[in-house]
């Protein structure tokens, strides 16, 4: 696949896509600016618009009600935002319809997959640019009018085939609404009247697609519509992340753009063989099946008692039957990962005696379920279902048969007063109740889209509410009450299923969730987290993970592809617990940056819903340089000391229970032994609030004025690379004056001042963020810190032991279990164990090496 092409197609189309829409829309008189008037020569079939030259631009009949609903969806956005904004959005809205059309009649017609069998774009013949449509349009599937019929063949007869092409083009969306309704929406609207592609102009949207992106990407899967999607969303995306930059937090019409990301397809492949994969085969053993599965990982070796509970677990996925499973991806984005779902289940059913078609349709009806909050991406993700269901099965677009896909909606338009209307036919408690449960459920979706599939629902009585919304008349009843009720009925038509499919419980969830930290989160999505999801409310990512893993079946699985920051960081502590002590990991692949085409470390981790105690999970560490040219493993699993099975009660014996799955015994029963925590106090830093005002280097101060209790003190702010001694430049302000607006404050500048009783203790220093391996120093009687010079303070009678032993290999080891990232914090440092061993020695040792380093720093005339 040629993602190189796929990459500038995609990026390339959109600004073509908007510019030329933008264009045609100022030809009707519709700009940035705002909506222009019809010149007053127009009459009420005919609309003409000043474009600056001699003749008007003239639209009429049907388009002159296109663009009254162009205006009306306008002035819809622009009741939550200005003018500019409404306009923008709603173009880039067209823009991004058309392009979904394009590339999925693209990948249609490449697959034979047109009713009609007759190309739309291009042609079967080759070296010919006329699209096989144009060339024989009565040899499609569509149907004309007698009028349609006389307009094509006045067109052929005055060689305006563009015109044709875009009638035509028109012609076959709709056409196709027949069976692909989600996609192909009618488009006898806006989007029609400003679609202006065009097949003859080389440097056009149609030609670029055609000829840019070779036919066989088409055909080797539906993965190139998700890296499409993907790479359409470039420049949004990074719009998005220089607003950031500038503290404009993320919208919700923008989190799409923040927060997508495609997985690739050996990820996707790992993750569904491991958990739908693992669910079937740990209960239905099939080696030839297992066989199909490159990235699958054999259970590890358990003892005894662990043997003895997977085969209870076992015995309980025996009774399931392919009918019986659900599978869901509640950030499904163009639906990659429910693609090779659907191939995986087709496997399990065929397994079982299913035919394709049987099974195909079946996989459609009972097991696949995704959701997602961008419109856009669910018409993709639906369109690649589809498509692969019409691989396995020829008659499938024909049958009807909608898959269990939603964009999440929201309620905010739903009138209440209008569910009176509904099930009448109902007793007096059912009706009472599916009013109730409706209310709540209209409540519970009001602002959906901010939100996402993190909603918590409840569940309902679903067969109740199918039953109360179809169950509506207001006939003898029309008042202005009733007014919109029509259109109450077709947003609760939307609603219950997709509210049905969040409360639910699911057999295997899979995904790629959205990343998106604290500080990007708008203001109803922080409060909204921090509420519901505490313990891992600092990154979107975590909260899908605890979000979840409540909606997974007992002993089912959730699958998720995540940064690696819950596996080890202090803000996921109290999450990581809550996991080990309620769940078992089956198998974690842990990647370091840029494997997944990011630049953090990410990981697939498989929690199984159950607890066993002494289960030993499956861990593998993939680094770049395991990668081929493809960005796929060269082999999998990674040999040698990058594969590990160990049980998840280690994490659980070091402090902060990170997910260090690589330790040895040995560092795990050392941390039986008493930590540094014991031996140590940590006061909180010193902040000044103002250092342009209170802080100095020393050789700008009279020497006179340095050193006192009450004048200025050495200033531990952490510094460059150096062990021991050193790294003391800077003084503060420590007069009882500068020290009362630390403390209280100026009204100007958050500031604060550690207890007293630390002031002038000596301690051990270092800074907190590192590009290379951290450095430890004393912190002189006397001196006072910063948080960049992270500071603890030492029981003096292993003062040089803890010196010697964080500036050791040893800490360095403790570190990268603790939290394998740059900054080194104090809880991280204090939690190395001490098994104390020639205490003299060492003692000995490091006051030797202090004496070394602070004749070397006094070497320097920077030193005091």
């Amino acid at each position: 696949m040629n993602k190189s092409a796929i990459k500038s197609f995609a990026i390339w189309a959109r600004t073509k896509l908007i510019n030329e829409i933008t264009y045609k829309s100022g030809l009707i008189g519709i700009t940035d600016k705002g909506i222009s008037h019809p010149l007053d020569s127009s009459t009420d079939n005919i609309q003409y618009f000043d474009i600056g030259t001699e003749k008007p631009y003239e639209i009429k009949d049907r388009e002159i009600k296109q663009r009254d609903a162009y205006i009306k969806r306008i002035k819809e956005k622009e009741a939550t935002s200005d003018y500019n904004t409404a306009f923008n959005y709603v173009i880039e809205e067209i823009a991004y319809t058309w392009f979904n059309r394009l590339i999925a009649i693209r990948f249609m017609e490449v697959n034979d997959y047109l009713p009609s069998k007759t190309r739309v774009l291009s042609s079967e013949t080759k070296g010919k640019t006329e699209p096989d449509m144009v060339t024989s349009p009565f040899d499609t599937d569509m149907e004309f009018t007698s009028e349609e019929k006389d307009y094509i063949i006045s067109l052929k007869h005055d060689n305006k085939l563009d015109e044709l092409f875009r009638f035509l083009f028109i012609k076959q969306c709709n056409t196709l609404n027949a069976v692909l309704p989600e996609l192909f929406e009618k488009t006898s609207d806006y989007t029609e009247l400003l679609l202006t592609i065009s097949f003859t102009d080389s440097d056009g949207i149609v030609s670029h697609l055609v000829n840019d992106i070779p036919e066989e990407d088409f055909t080797e899967a539906v993965e190139i519509i998700g890296w499409l999607y993907q790479y359409y969303n470039t420049e949004p995306k990074d719009e998005v992340f220089a607003l950031l930059k500038k503290n404009v937090k993320i919208t919700k019409e923008r989190i799409p753009a923040a927060t997508q990301l495609f997985t690739p397809d050996w990820i996707v492949r790992y993750m569904v063989e491991n958990s739908l994969g693992r669910l079937w085969v740990e209960g239905h053993p099939n080696n030839e099946l297992q066989s199909n599965w490159k990235y699958y990982l054999e259970e590890a070796e358990q003892e005894e008692h662990v043997k003895q509970e997977l085969e209870k677990i076992r015995e309980e996925y025996k009774k399931l039957n392919p009918t019986d499973i659900k599978v869901i991806d509640p950030c499904m984005g163009s639906g990659h990962i429910l693609v090779y779902a659907f191939d995986v289940l087709m496997q399990i059913y065929e397994s079982q005696g299913y035919t394709q078609r049987d099974a195909a349709n079946s996989i459609i009806e009972h097991n696949l379920y995704g959701l997602d909050i961008d419109d856009r991406a669910y018409q993709l993700a639906y369109f690649a279902v589809m498509m692969k269901a019409r691989k396995y099965d020829r008659r499938f677009l024909t049958k009807e048969i909608k898959p269990k896909l939603y964009a999440i909606k929201e309620s905010n338009e739903i009138n209440k007063n209008h569910l009176k209307y509904f099930g009448n036919s109902l007793s007096d408690i059912e009706k009472n109740l599916a009013i109730s449960q409706v209310e709540y459920l209209i409540d519970t979706y009001i602002d959906a889209k901010e939100y996402g599939s993190i909603l918590n629902v409840d569940d309902c009585n679903w067969e109740l509410l199918y039953r109360f919304i179809e169950d509506f008349n207001i006939e003898g009843q029309m008042s202005l009450d009733s007014v919109g009720a029509e259109d109450t009925k077709k947003s609760l038509q939307e609603l219950i299923p997709i509210a049905h499919a969040m409360a639910q419980k699911y057999d295997v969830v899979i995904t790629n969730p959205p990343y998106m930290g604290g500080s990007g989160m708008n203001t109803k999505v922080s409060n909204y987290v921090k509420k519901h999801y505490p313990d891992s409310k600092s990154d979107l990512f975590a909260v899908f993970i605890e979000k979840w893993n409540t909606m997974v079946d007992q002993n089912g699985f959730n699958c998720m592809v995540t940064m690696q920051s819950w596996m080890f960081l202090s803000s996921f502590e109290k999450m990581r617990i809550n996991i080990l002590s309620n769940m078992n990991i089956a198998n974690l692949m842990h990647m370091e940056n840029m494997v997944l085409g990011i630049a953090f470390g990410t990981a697939v981790t498989n929690f199984m819903n159950c607890k066993i105690k002494d289960y030993k999970g499956t861990y593998n560490q993939i680094k770049l340089n395991d990668l081929n040219n493809q960005g796929i493993p060269k082999e999998f699993p990674i040999a040698n000391n990058r594969f590990a099975q160990v049980s998840t009660e280690n994490f659980t014996k070091i402090p902060g229970s990170p997910i260090a799955y690589w330790v040895s015994d040995v560092i795990i029963n050392s941390f039986e032994h008493i930590s540094l925590y014991e031996k140590t106090i940590s006061p909180s830093q010193n902040v000044t609030g103002d250092n342009d005002r209170f802080v100095r280097k020393h050789w700008e101060l009279e020497k006179s004025k340095i050193g006192g209790k009450d004048s200025w003190v050495f200033y531990a702010k952490g510094g460059g690379f150096r062990k021991w001694y050193g790294n003391l430049n800077e003084v503060v302000n420590w007069t009882p004056i500068a020290r009362n607006i630390y403390q209280y404050g100026d009204g100007k500048h958050a500031s604060q001042i550690i207890n007293k009783e630390y002031w002038y203790k000596k301690g051990i220093t270092w800074g907190l963020i590192t590009s290379a391996i951290p450095s430890f120093r004393i912190m002189p009687q006397g001196a006072t810190y910063d948080k960049g010079g992270s500071t603890i303070i030492v029981e003096e009678n292993i003062y040089n032991f803890a010196l010697g032993l964080l500036n050791s290999k040893l800490y360095l080891t403790f570190a990268q279990i603790m939290n394998p990232t740059l900054n080194f914090q104090v809880k991280d440092v204090r939690s190395i164990p001490l098994i104390f061993k020639d205490l003299e020695l060492v003692d000995i040792l490091v006051s030797n090496v202090i004496l070394i380093s602070k004749t070397d720093w006094d070497s320097f005339e920077t030193s005091w």
